[in-house]
């Protein structure tokens, strides 16, 4: 893609590719989840805003960045970019593991921040548009099997692996994490400085996903801890509700 451009040159350029791989994807992603959800509504086949509605569109939005995936990976020549191997019995102990590291270290970040009288805004995923039942059931699976996979498919596998042809380890896992961070801040409600420190601990997060990819060279890998830890929070929050 970039092997004969100056270092300096190859590094800018392939921040703008992961850049813009981001977009391409957010921008894909739109383009089918509004219409999808839309039609389902139109065909009688859920209510408009309700659980399910909101639940096509999260599908539609993920089935969007594996679109926008696929093409840039056409598009940019870089089919052999993302490394991808069904999980080896110790990869699934990792996977395990991570999730619950990702988990305690979500937690333990929300008490730092207290200490010193900071608290995160909301996201806008965790909050259901009718039973709460229901649809936090519904999120468990899908976070798991869908959400937390394609997440990282994107900014582990494209994003990250791209930067990594032209960064060492730490500064393409540091980019990636921060790019991740800052997808998620349109989806959060709260202060600017709660919205910001989301932000942060998403970015911390990230760091520990793109560690994970970086030692094991399998995106499934992070892809399920990703969404072992989503699965998680939201098993906790069908608990509080039950």
């Amino acid at each position: 893609m970039t092997e004969n451009l100056p270092p300096a040159l190859d590094r800018a350029v392939r921040v703008a590719s992961a850049a813009f791989a981001i977009v391409f994807a957010l921008v894909v992603a739109s383009a089918i989840a509004a219409p999808v959800a839309d039609l389902a509504v139109r065909a009688g086949l859920v209510a408009d805003g309700g659980n399910g509605w909101q639940l096509l569109r999260t599908l539609g939005q993920f089935a969007g960045f594996l679109a926008a995936v696929g093409g840039y990976l056409v598009f940019t020549d870089q089919r052999d970019l993302l490394r991808i191997a069904r999980p080896s019995l110790r990869e699934v102990g990792i996977v395990v593991g991570a999730g619950v590291a990702l988990l305690a270290l979500q937690y333990g970040s929300l008490l730092a921040l207290q200490q010193v009288g900071l608290s995160t805004g909301q996201n806008q995923a965790v909050v259901p548009a009718g039973d709460p039942v229901g649809y936090y059931l519904a999120m468990v699976a899908v976070s798991l099997l869908v959400v937390g996979p394609v997440e990282e498919v994107l900014f582990r596998g494209v994003v990250q692996g791209g930067l990594r042809r032209a960064f060492d380890a730490a500064p393409a896992i540091l980019i990636a994490s921060a790019l991740f961070g800052l997808v998620h801040l349109s989806g959060i409600q709260g202060t600017f400085a709660e919205r910001w420190a989301y932000v942060g601990v998403v970015v911390l997060l990230g760091c520990v996903l793109g560690l994970l990819y970086e030692r094991t060279e399998n995106v499934l890998v992070p892809g399920l801890a990703h969404g072992v830890y989503n699965a998680a929070i939201y098993a906790v929050l069908l608990a509080n509700v039950l």
